[in-house]
């Protein structure tokens, strides 16, 4: 394999000779030039790294040069048909220079006459090309420049009888003029062009295989996917050939393995980059190996190394003053406290407060870090969210973001912003736009964002859509989320705890306990799971414990979630929803008052924090105790005033629950009237029962809809209405043989 010529490039260098010789005309210079320059400066995308003949016919056959009948394919294929020995091969790059000029020489050319050869200038992107080129294959040794040539040949092969078309006298020899009357089939031309055991070692150099390398680093740290199949094929391919192997593609490697959950792998590689890269620049990157070190070992589950690594990468960062890395320890590390509390030493934990984030901003203002700002600003939204502090304040901080993402043209930061956005409407009530966000994010930002924050948005997007009683089709839209996606475990883990959430609900809805307690073990022993994900299945299991009528152990298990939270100080609204139902819990079980006073708390810090489902849900609870003590006439104008934001936040489940409540006030009050008025209640309480029975329909909840059949059914005999009663105990016992059709 070559440091950097191969045979694209001599295709190339072919081109910039055509265009030295004043064969293009004006209206081709431009094109066929930007196409040259663009294949020597870094390219953005990865089909630009390996030149091929199709773009090269592509980009030429359609412009005219400056011969008459004739295109510049045309004028490229003679010339790369006159290379027709290796031999020629060395003519054709002595004679390069002849096209580069020297500064003080460059005045001279201002004499030269129209028909000879432009001059480039020697810094010019042309000149440096042509000098490099040169310079490199002097450098050659024989066996590299006879293997140039043979790939040389082989790569324009295909263009012979495009060649032929133009010149009838050429033959299948005429790639090399000293094989002159001789046929392939003869030995010696098979000894030389096609016993070579690397047919393809040099249709590619060490300098494409690196750029190849530093894109899909950048692909990786920037989307966090890992190495495609077909891609890590062809890079194992290139480096099966005996050449050194850049120190990079143990980079690449760490990253794949770490995505793929390869904890000895990633290590290993990790050290090998390291290794190789300690001795080639001294101590320069010593703290971002101590920062990936630290990294891989919390996503690993190691987190007192991981902390003790971040300790000595600050450490190191700031004796380097290196302020990039400083600034992203630091923030990793503040993040790295509020996600796992426990885990940090009292003596950063004491540091991990609000003025860390301000120090943050600072600095990452001050060092042009805008990135890092935006981050910080969001991280400033979040923690005034899981605080409970005034939304005003969360919504500057995710106006500030915005306009920096927008201003600096951030685009992979839209998607935490948008994921924050959705979470801070749902808190609000309002889900509507909390999926419109979603949808918005996964509709324009979706190429450019990290694919973390894509199934992320999918997931939440899904779980909505659950929520609204549709959970067959959130689960066939995670299932047609792309496989490639799902490569990362961390990003399978999280897709397959929504999953598994959504299933379980269902399960646990539709009386399938068997199936409940499965996914439960399951879930359960996912090693990383987020801190929604993780509630949602905590309340879950709580929800299948009463259903069983084991009240004393959802009682004991609701205080140790409850006091787990408060001691790692945990989200406001995680606190309040188990507060919730640990009150439905203490009012189902018989205990009314207890309940009572702690679903009046959890309403009052829902309502300071603006959590509207934390707050209705706690009006239900409310609701729900008040009819227990006959306290109907409060119980139903507490209700009565919410329902319309109820409805408003989409949640099937929690509108049921209500409808059920109003329909247990309205039989309650029946209780204390007579006549016209009794039978208006009950008429009442039939309608709620309907409205609630459809909602319960909708998620499946068969407890609850033999629940709202039975007291219906209660309710039709009181009124002497046998007819309508027969019907809705035939719906019951379809109900009870799962054969109903609703």
């Amino acid at each position: 394999m070559s440091r950097y010529l191969t045979p694209s490039r001599i295709v190339l260098l072919a081109l910039v000779e055509l265009y030295a010789e004043s064969r293009f005309p004006n209206a081709s210079v431009l094109p066929v030039v930007s196409f040259v320059i663009k294949h020597l400066v870094h390219p953005k995308d990865s089909s630009s790294f390996v030149l091929s003949l199709e773009e090269i016919q592509a980009a030429t056959s359609n412009q005219p040069s400056a011969v008459v009948g004739r295109t510049i394919y045309d004028l490229l294929l003679k010339r790369l048909w006159d290379i027709n020995s290796f031999d020629a091969l060395h003519t054709f790059f002595t004679n390069l220079q002849n096209y580069v000029a020297d500064p003080e020489e460059r005045g001279k050319t201002r004499d030269r006459k129209p028909e000879d050869s432009a001059v480039l200038h020697r810094t010019s992107i042309l000149g440096c090309f042509i000098r490099r080129a040169s310079l490199e294959f002097t450098r050659l040794l024989f066996h590299d420049a006879m293997a140039l040539w043979n790939s040389f040949a082989r790569f324009r092969e295909p263009t012979l009888n495009k060649y032929r078309q133009r010149n009838i006298g050429a033959g299948s020899t005429s790639f090399d003029i000293n094989l002159k009357g001789l046929s392939l089939n003869d030995p010696r031309v098979q000894k030389i062009y096609f016993n070579t055991q690397d047919s393809t070692a040099y249709m590619v150099s060490t300098n494409d295989v690196e750029r190849l390398l530093e894109f899909q680093v950048d692909i990786m740290q920037r989307m966090g996917t890992r190495v495609p199949d077909e891609v890590q094929d062809r890079l194992r391919k290139m480096m099966d050939t005996k050449v050194p192997i850049p120190s990079l593609f143990h980079y690449v490697e760490f990253l794949n393995a770490w995505r793929a959950g390869d904890y000895p792998g990633s290590f290993d590689n990790l050290h090998r980059y390291f290794d190789y890269t300690m001795q080639n620049r001294d101590r320069t990157f010593y703290q971002y190996a101590l920062l990936n070190l630290s990294i891989l070992q919390a996503d690993f589950g190691c987190y007192p190394e991981s902390v003790l690594a971040m300790r000595e990468t600050i450490k190191v960062a700031r004796d380097h003053k290196d302020m990039a890395c400083l600034n992203f320890a630091l923030s990793w590390l503040y993040h790295f406290h509020k996600a796992h509390p426990r885990e940090c030493p009292e003596v950063i934990s004491s540091r991990m407060e609000w003025d860390s984030l301000q120090f943050l901003k600072a600095k990452a203002k001050e060092g042009g870090m805008h990135h890092l700002q935006s981050m910080a600003h969001l991280s400033e939204a979040k923690q005034i969210l899981l605080s409970g502090e005034s939304i005003p304040a969360a919504f500057e901080c995710l106006l500030r973001s915005s306009h920096l993402n927008v201003s600096k043209y951030i685009r992979n930061a839209m998607g935490s912003q948008i994921l924050l956005q959705c979470s801070l409407w749902s808190r609000l009530g309002i889900s509507y736009l909390a999926r419109l966000n979603c949808q918005v994010f996964l509709t324009k930002y979706r190429a450019d964002s990290p694919m973390e924050d894509v199934v992320k948005a999918m997931c939440r997007d899904a779980y909505i859509m659950s929520m609204r009683g549709r959970a067959h089709q959130a689960l066939d839209y995670l299932d047609n989320l792309d496989q490639d996606a799902l490569r990362s475990l961390k990003i399978h883990q999280y897709w397959a705890a929504y999953v598994g959430l959504i299933k379980l609900r269902r399960a646990v809805l539709m009386d399938e306990f068997s199936a409940a307690e499965l996914l439960l073990q399951q879930l359960s022993s996912l090693p990383h799971i987020e801190p929604d994900c993780h509630l949602e299945l905590s309340l879950t299991r709580l929800d299948l414990l009463v259903r069983t009528g084991n009240f004393p152990q959802a009682l004991a298990l609701s205080a140790q979630i409850h006091d787990d939270l408060v001691r790692d100080n945990a989200d406001v609204y995680h606190r309040v929803r188990v507060m919730v139902l640990r009150a439905q819990i203490f009012g189902a079980c018989g205990r009314p008052l207890k309940g009572l006073s702690i679903s009046i708390n959890a309403a009052s810090i829902a309502w300071k924090a603006r959590l509207m489902p934390a707050v209705f849900s706690a009006f239900h609870a409310v609701a729900g105790i008040l009819v227990t003590l006959e306290e109907y006439q409060a119980a139903y104008r507490m209700l009565d005033c919410i329902m319309p934001q109820v409805l408003e936040c989409e949640d099937v489940y929690l509108a049921a629950q209500c409808f059920a409540v109003l329909a247990d006030i309205e039989v309650g009050l029946a209780g204390k009237r007579m006549g016209v008025s009794r039978d208006k209640c009950l008429h009442n309480a039939l309608d709620f029962l309907d409205r609630a029975f459809s909602h319960f329909a909708r998620i499946q909840d068969l407890q609850s809809q033999k629940q709202m059949i039975s007291r219906k059914t209660r309710i039709q005999d009181y009124l002497g209405d046998k007819s309508v009663r027969d019907d809705t105990v035939k719906m019951y016992r379809q109900l009870q043989r799962g054969v109903l059709q609703l």
